[in-house]
C-alpha cells in the first residue's frame, strides 16, 4: 500500500500540495501518478485536501493536524485502516508528483524482512550539490544510510572539481520511504533526536537510535517541490510531461 501524507499549510510554501500541476492539484496528481504501482491512500490534515481526493475518486483519511511529520501521519492512518502488522507501507511525498513509478517499484521490490525502513537516492549533479533544499545522504558498503544532510556530506577536500567525484559521486535523497507496518509504528514511538531537529530531517531518527535505512540508487528526473521557485522550475522541466 502507498499512503502519501498531505498537510496543507507548509511552511516555505503554504497550500503547496493544492498548487495546480497541469491543471490537477498536486497531491492528486501525486496519487495518480502512485496509483500505477499499488493501491493509494492519501492522509491529510485537511477536509479541504479529503473533498479535492473524493472529487478524483482517490481514497483518504483524516488525521490529526498535530503531527510534526508525514511518518506520524502515516502512522496514524494505518492504526486508521487497520493494516497489518507485516504489510509494506510505502511513503511517497506529496510534493513528488513527477517521481517516476519505476522508483516507486523499485523500492518495493528491494524491501526486506530485515530493513527497518528503505529509501531512495539519485547521483546528482555537481551544480546541485550546494543545494541546501536537496538532501544528501552517504550510504555504507551495504546500501544503508550512515547520514542525510543539507549540507555538503561527503566534504571534498579537493574541491568539487575533484576528479575523484567522477568515481565516487554525490547522491541527492528522494521524497519516498518504505517500512512494514509494525516499524513504522515503531518509529514513531522512538524519541526524537537532535540530530533530526537540527536538520530537519527526521529520517535522522532512526539513524540516532541505531535503526537500519536501506537505500535503493536508482535513475530519475523527479524534484521534491519545497518552495515556490522548485515548483516553477519543475513545472518548467516537465512542461510536457
Amino acid at each position: 500500500m502507498i499512503i502519501i501524507p498531505a498537510r496543507l499549510q507548509s511552511s516555505r510554501f503554504p497550500r503547496k500540495v493544492l498548487a495546480e500541476i497541469h491543471g490537477i492539484p498536486m497531491v492528486v496528481a501525486t496519487a495518480l501518478n502512485a496509483s500505477k504501482v499499488d493501491e493509494v491512500i492519501v492522509a491529510s490534515d485537511d477536509i479541504e485536501v479529503l473533498e479535492i481526493c473524493q472529487k478524483y475518486r482517490i481514497k483518504s483519511v483524516l488525521t490529526s493536524p498535530h503531527h510534526s511529520s508525514g511518518t506520524d501521519r502515516c502512522a496514524e492512518a494505518c492504526k486508521i485502516l487497520g493494516i497489518k502488522k507485516d504489510e509494506m507501507i510505502i511513503n511517497v511525498q506529496a510534493d513528488e508528483p513527477f517521481l517516476e513509478t519505476g522508483v516507486i517499484a523499485s523500492l518495493q521490490k528491494a524491501m526486506k524482512k530485515d530493513f527497518f525502513m528503505g529509501t531512495c537516492a539519485k547521483i546528482i549533479d555537481i551544480s546541485q550539490i550546494p543545494d541546501v533544499n536537496l538532501v544528501k545522504v552517504v550510504c555504507n558498503i551495504h546500501n544503508e544510510a550512515i547520514y542525510f544532510s543539507r549540507s555538503i556530506i561527503p566534504y571534498s577536500r579537493d574541491g568539487l572539481d575533484s576528479v575523484l567525484l567522477d568515481t565516487y559521486p554525490y547522491y541527492g535523497h528522494l521524497g519516498i520511504y518504505s517500512f512494514w507496518a509494525e516499524s513504522l509504528e515503531e518509529f514513531c514511538a522512538l524519541k526524537k533526536s537532535p540530530l533530526e531537529e537540527i536538520e530537519k530531517l527526521e529520517q535522522l531518527r532512526a539513524i540516532y537510535h541505531g535503526k537500519n535505512i536501506y537505500v535503493e540508487i536508482v535513475q530519475s528526473h523527479s524534484m521534491g517541490i519545497d518552495t515556490p521557485q522548485d515548483f516553477n522550475n519543475a513545472l518548467k522541466i516537465h512542461a510536457h510531461s
